[in-house]
This record gives structure tokens, sequence and C-alpha cells, in this order.
């Protein structure tokens, strides 16, 4: 504390002032307290000047001493003014909730990775700076990378770069997708053991906000029924639902012919030679699954019932032959009572071409309860699109309740011939016969059928992951337009995921997505004139976890501006 004195024209004015550095290491100094003009002292600690000089000075050292007891003590005073207007134009609010992703991003050592980019390309702006903010702003605001380098201004560390070198640095990102995978999924070790040894595979696609096709841009079989080029998305998955690798393709291409590239990326850079590939039927084709008997690796894929041979598809549709998954009693699954809810199934050798696989179906009294709720609603709906004439089918949406209605056309004496709609019992009957049931086939003839179930019950993951990229990511649709760029805006959408997926891992998956989305996008601080920041987030069992999960904590009631760069520093590993 020091004492300050000004003087103007009219009048000299004494104050208790504060220095300290700022965070660009320059000094500065704040009014602590306003002691009052010398006329207005004079009244009172006169007679003289130097009497008022005198009683400023103990006031200073009485101001220091309060100063040091409260510093020792942890209390922080801030006056604020009534009458004192907000700084122009001044930054107060910060995003915080990137502190636990950058946890994550420097627990991969991305940091790393982007260091051997920069010695390879030689580029003077910061690659590692843009790649962490387009991750962290993907995850926390999601939007074009304009609006992604204006909220990565509002983060704690704001960017040493320009809008510029964002679009460069998508260049060299894009250029490198393979090798950062690669990168990533070998230091990924570092932060936990990778559950390898599944790898569930499935395909997205995402459209352009354009019309014309171009490059991998191309009008497809698009999953979303829209009439945009889409590009295609193939994706790896852990057996712990963390994203392992991904490849682009184009729209018109056959998502089949995606697999065997990405998957040979996989055994040949990462490493993976044995694990158990796992899908659904359309990505495991009799082609696929020979792939994967091949060396170490095995498959567990659906399979559909109906596509199945007339002697297989009896077989499977017949109500005999069942037993009990959690311990093998046979069971007849025509006399279970209506509130049951285990698990049933019976097993067959299956050899449709060359291959040598195993046919398991199983059947859930519960799924079937629900998939025959399910249909008796479509066909209330389609029994009120009969009474009101409007009978046209929906082609492209395999639940819609048109399905169920056949017309057939018949001539009244010779008069040109009319069509009559009526409800199909055979359709309906039909799709009731293949209730609760459900079917795999793998080349895994000797293990245990619990758990080859358990590994095919894992496949909503995947699709999780899908959803999430698509709606909490944003990443469709897509405005870039060169073909690195659009491959750079994939990774960096896959890399969100990836570390979102790590942070949910080390939270024990105690929370849903929705849960660690809006703790941290709501974790943010209001800085206080420039001596530190208040947390304006409400303490949660979430928070705690968040910040047991990675090594430091920002919710105290105020946090000064070296204790925020301790925990900067902790959230990079370096302290």
């Amino acid at each position: 504390m020091n004492l300050h004195i000004s003087k103007s024209k009219n009048a000299e004015s004494f104050y208790i002032a504060k220095s300290y550095v700022k965070s660009n290491g320059t000094t500065s100094s704040t009014i602590v307290r306003k002691l009052g003009t010398l006329n207005q002292l004079l009244i009172e600690h006169g007679p003289t000047r130097d009497d008022v000089l005198a009683w400023a000075r103990n006031e200073v050292k009485l101001e220091t001493e309060k100063y040091k007891k409260e510093k020792e003590s942890k209390t922080v005073l801030i006056p604020f003014h009534a009458d004192r207007q907000l700084d122009y134009d001044k930054q107060t609010f910060y995003r915080g909730g990137y502190l636990f992703l950058q946890s994550v991003y420097y627990g991969l050592q991305l940091n790393k990775t982007c260091r051997k980019l920069k010695n390879k390309y030689k580029f003077k702006y910061d690659i590692n700076a843009i790649l962490s903010d387009l991750i962290y702003a993907r995850v926390l605001e999601p939007a074009s990378k304009r609006s992604s380098f204006k909220t990565a201004s509002e983060f704690m560390e704001k960017p040493a770069y320009g809008l510029h070198d964002i679009y460069r640095a998508l260049d060299v990102l894009g250029n490198e997708c393979d090798f950062i995978q690669s990168e990533v999924y070998k230091n990924s070790h570092f932060i936990g053991n990778r559950n390898d040894k599944i790898l569930y595979y499935d395909c997205s696609n995402y459209y352009f906000e354009i019309e014309q096709e171009d490059g991998n841009k191309k009008y497809g079989k698009s999953k979303e029924h829209r009439p945009n080029p889409i590009i295609q998305m193939g994706l790896f998955m852990d057996g712990d639902g963390i994203p392992l690798a991904f490849s682009l393709f184009p729209g018109n291409t056959n998502e089949q012919k995606s697999l065997k590239p990405l998957e040979q990326k996989v055994i040949g850079d990462f490493g993976c030679q044995k694990f158990i590939y796992c899908s659904d039927a359309g990505l495991g084709s009799e082609d696929i699954r020979t792939y994967n008997h091949m060396g170490e690796r095995a498959f567990i894929v659906t399979q559909s019932i109906k596509k199945l041979c007339a002697e297989d598809k009896a077989w499977a549709l017949s109500k005999s032959g069942f037993k009990r998954v959690s311990d093998d009693k046979p069971v007849d699954i025509t006399a279970l009572p209506d509130d049951d809810t285990n698990l049933y199934y019976k097993d067959e050798p299956y050899t449709p071409k060359k291959l040598h696989q195993r046919l398991i179906v199983t059947y859930s009294p519960k799924y079937a309860r629900y998939q025959k709720t399910i249909r008796e609603k479509q066909v209330e709906r389609a029994e009120k699109m009969l009474a009101s004439g409007n009978t046209k089918k929906q082609r492209k949406n395999p639940n819609d309740p048109g399905r169920f209605i056949g017309s057939v056309a018949f001539t009244d004496d010779g008069e040109v011939a009319k069509t009559h709609s009526f409800l199909d019992e055979n359709k309906i009957a039909d799709e009731a016969q293949y209730d609760g049931l459900y079917a795999v086939c793998t080349d895994l003839l000797d293990d245990n059928v619990n758990d080859i179930l358990k590994v095919s019950e894992g496949r909503w993951q995947i699709e999780e992951c899908f959803r999430i990229m698509k709606t909490d990511f944003s990443a469709r649709p897509v405005y870039l337009q060169d073909e690195n760029r659009i491959k750079a805006h994939f990774l960096i959408c896959f890399l969100a995921l990836l570390s979102y997926r790590v942070l949910e891992k080390k939270l024990d998956y105690k929370y849903t997505c929705e849960e660690i989305l809006d703790t941290l996008k709501t974790m943010n601080f209001a800085e206080i004139q420039e001596q530190g920041f208040i947390p304006l987030y409400k303490r949660q069992k979430i928070t705690d976890d968040l910040h047991e999960t990675c090594g430091f904590r920002t919710d105290y009631q105020f946090i000064t501006k070296s204790q925020m760069k301790t925990i900067q520093k902790k959230s990079k590993g370096k302290e």
C-alpha cells in the first residue's frame, strides 16, 4: 500500500493505492480508499498540511497491516462504488469449463503432436493453441470457425493468433488427419487402458448446405432423408465407447466398402491385431465376416431373421428350444407370465456359404410387449387413415402406419377398375411373429452366450457417439468446401467426442451427456477489478467430481489471479 496524491487546479486529493502486476507483466495500481481533499482533511486532521500528511501516512500503515492480516486469513475485501460506471469495453466474463477439457487434451499429449507438426511445417502460428481452442469451442459452443474464435476469446487464456491463422491451420490438420489419429490413439494409453479387444464399427452421413456435388460431397442415401449432398463417416469405437479412428468417403459409396481401408489402418498404424469386430447387419456381410475371421480377429454381428433362408427362418421363429440365458434352463416361452423380464436364447451351427458360424436367436418378453404396443398404436393410425381416405404411404419410413394398408382393384359390371383399400391383417400377423426376437452371428463357436450378447448389446454406444456429434457438437450441416478443411472439421469433431468420452469415463459414467455438457457450459467466472475471479456457477456433486478427477479446484469464493494461473498450469499437467 502507498499514499497517492493527485493535484488539480482547484483541489489536492489523498488516496490509498495498491500496486499489482498485470497479466502482460507491466505494473499498475488501483485505488483502495479515497481519504479526501486537503481542504476537507484540514478541518479534522489539521491545522497544517504536514499534519494531514502524517495522518494519511498512518492510515496507509493501518490499511497495509489490515491487508496483510486479511491475506493471511485468505479474506479478500474489494471496495465497490455505487457511483462508478463500468470501464468501457472491458471484458469481465470468462468461460472456465474448457479447463476440464484442457486436462484431457494435455493428457492425450496432443500438444506434443502439434509440436511435431510445427517442426515439420515450420509455420509461425501456434497450431496447438488453435487445435485445442477449436476442440473446446466445439464442446462448449459449437458453431462456425469464426464463432469458435469469438468463443475462444472468452477463455481465461485468450488466443494469441488471428482468424486467418485458423483457416491456415485447417489445411494442415486435414492433411495430417491420419497421423493425428494414430498419435492420439498411442497417447491415449497414458491416461488409462484402452478396451481395444472389442471394436465397434458403424457409419453415418452428414449433409452440406449446398446443392451441387463436388469431391466427396455426393448425393446418396441420407439417413436423415435430406435432399442435400452428403459425406459419409466410418467410425471405430472401443469396448468402453471411446472413439478409436474414423474415415470419410463419398456420399454415394456403399458403406460396406468403407470398412476394410479403415480397419487396415487400425491394424497397421495402431497395432491392433487381436479384437472382436462388432457391427449391425448392414456392416456384417459375409465378405466382412470372412475378413474378420482372419488372423486373431473374430466377429459378432447382428443377423436379420427375415433374410435367413426358409429353413433357418422357420427354426428361428419356432417357439421351441429356448433356454434361459442366466442358467441355461430349458423354458417354454409360450407359457411365460406377462411380467417376465428374463432373456432366453437358442443357437445352432450356421454355414450359409463356406464360413462356419454360430446363429444365436434371443427372445425377450419385455421387448415383445414393447413392440406389440408400438404396432397397436400404428394400426390405430392406419385405421384413422382408412377412415379419412388418406392412405398415401411414406416409402422411406419403415415405421409408416401405411404399410398395414392393403389395396385391391376390382371391376363392377365391366366398369373401370376401382381401388379398394383395407387393413391388411396378414401383414400385421407377419410382423407380430418377430416380436421379441433378435439374432446375432459369430465365429466364436465355443464362447459363453451371455458374453457374446453383452458385446452385441454395446453397439448402442456407437450410435450415441454419432448422436452426440450431430446434435450436441453440431457436426452438420457442413459449410466448408475445401476437401482438406472438411477433413479438418470432422477431425475436430472426432477429437471433441474423444475428449468428452474420456472425461465421461474418468467420471465413472455417473452422469448423462446432458448433465456433463450443461455443467461445463455453466462453469464461468467474473473478473473483479483485476484482482481475481468469482465463480458464477452452482457447486454440485458433479462439479466436485470434475475437480477431483482433473486434479484442481475452481470452486472457491474468490480466486486470485496468481491462483488462477496455477489452476491453468495444473490443467495442462505442469504442476
